[in-house]
């Protein structure tokens, strides 16, 4: 079956590249995609509030705007639609706070020919659509706005399809929040609640838009996160860690925060096919050895 052409928006100053582009795409993909082109963000926002555009292609040095905060006020205009970011050349550090802020891609010139890019467009388009989908559903946890145990069960398993197809590896976080009943019995429900919305906030910083964070039921939380090229999961939990760390040295909470974290991981060419819930067995089980060796530590000490 021939597959609809994809509207695009190119938001990008050169002219020149624009031309090549639309050459190539020519040539090798057909009708594959149809391209818009604007030189300045200013005409990239006012054709968005159009309609009509399936996924933009977005540089992040525009005449009348530079850095993220073009990414932002794309993103803030039409929420609704993918954007993937065109680079000049590789930036480390633009590449992770973009997508952190929601972008679904992070291109370099000179590093992808015609068909990683109508892959990677249909891939944003597929992933932005199922995101808006659910949003639209009552799968979210009335606490902590975090999905709950049934939006993450069904957003899960179209998640570790995606990874597949798309040959990226995936990661299950199980996190449990350490002395909780404590916190509730001493501070008082509502105090309780509290921490656990303190819990939701320092997930939603630690880990990306993109990736998949719940509350699972009373004071275990979840995430599914992507394989990214410059971030293992282990920086991923070190990177929670410290912000533990930061809140309880900053903040004015009666209480302190703990977690215990276990994490099951498929790999991009692994070819046991895990089901989601085996990943959260196996990342269950992890958790609550650390929380076993944390009480046995503690009654040594």
């Amino acid at each position: 079956m021939q597959q609809r052409s994809i509207n695009v928006l190119l938001a990008h100053a050169d002219e020149g590249f624009v031309v090549d582009l639309r050459q190539t795409l020519s040539g090798a993909h057909e009708g594959a995609l149809e391209i818009e082109w604007v030189g300045e963000l200013s005409q990239a926002l006012a054709r968005l509030t159009q309609g009509g555009i399936d996924a933009v292609l977005l540089s992040l040095e525009l005449p009348d705007s530079q850095g993220i905060v073009t990414f932002d006020r794309t993103h803030a205009v039409a929420p609704g639609v993918p954007i993937i970011i065109i680079a000049d050349e590789a930036d480390e550090e633009a590449a992770v706070s973009t997508v952190q802020a929601g972008a679904q891609d992070y291109l370099v010139k000179g590093e992808f020919g015609p068909a990683v890019l109508v892959r990677a467009l249909r891939h944003a388009i597929e992933r932005h659509r199922l995101f808006s989908a659910l949003r639209s559903l009552s799968l979210i946890d009335d606490l902590t706005g975090l999905y709950n145990r049934r939006g993450f069960a069904d957003l899960g398993e179209q998640y570790l399809k995606f990874a597949r197809r798309s040959g990226r590896g995936v990661t299950m976080f199980f996190l449990d929040l350490d002395r909780f009943k404590s916190i509730n019995d001493s501070l008082g429900h509502h105090v309780g609640d509290r921490a656990l919305i303190k819990v939701a906030d320092i997930l939603r910083a630690a880990f990306r838009r993109s990736d998949i964070i719940a509350r699972l039921g009373g004071d275990e939380f979840g995430v599914l996160a992507l394989e990214a090229a410059d971030e293992s999961a282990e920086l991923l939990v070190e990177r929670l860690r410290e912000r533990v760390v930061d809140f309880n040295e900053t903040s004015a909470e009666p209480f302190q925060l703990s977690i215990s974290i276990g994490m099951a991981r498929q790999d991009q060419d692994d070819e046991r096919r895990a089901q989601l819930d085996e990943m959260v067995t196996e990342a269950d089980e992890a958790m609550y050895r650390e929380k076993l060796s944390k009480q046995s530590s503690a009654v040594r000490d």
